[in-house]
């Protein structure tokens, strides 16, 4: 079954689906509020979050590794987590938030 990238008008949904419109099916009963801007099947049976997309690469300091301290010094609790982060980095909430949840995903 191929995988597509549906973006919506405030999502983007990864989803595995037999053709467009099972895929365009995933949107409506997800987020049936909102309209499919975009529908692509990927090429490859795989999904890449790009870390300077999200600008966790302009720090000079290793965004990950001190996410991954500040994770397991939460025991894994994020919101905990996120304010090590701040506190660590000095990074606002919304920075601090997508890179702890960034990590999280990536099972830190």
């Amino acid at each position: 079954m191929p995988l597509f990238e549906i973006e919506t008008t405030g999502h983007i949904i990864i989803s595995w689906a037999a053709d467009e419109q099972a895929a365009a099916a995933v949107v409506v009963e997800a987020y049936p509020e909102e309209k499919v801007v975009r529908l692509t099947r990927r090429p490859r049976d795989t999904w890449v979050i790009s870390k300077s997309a999200l600008g966790l690469t302009t720090s000079p300091s290793d965004p990950c590794h001190t996410a991954r301290e500040c994770l397991a010094k939460a025991s894994g609790d994020k919101l905990h987590a996120i304010r090590l982060y701040m506190h660590e980095t000095g990074d606002d909430l919304d920075r601090a938030r997508k890179v702890i949840e960034s990590n999280m995903v990536m099972g830190w």
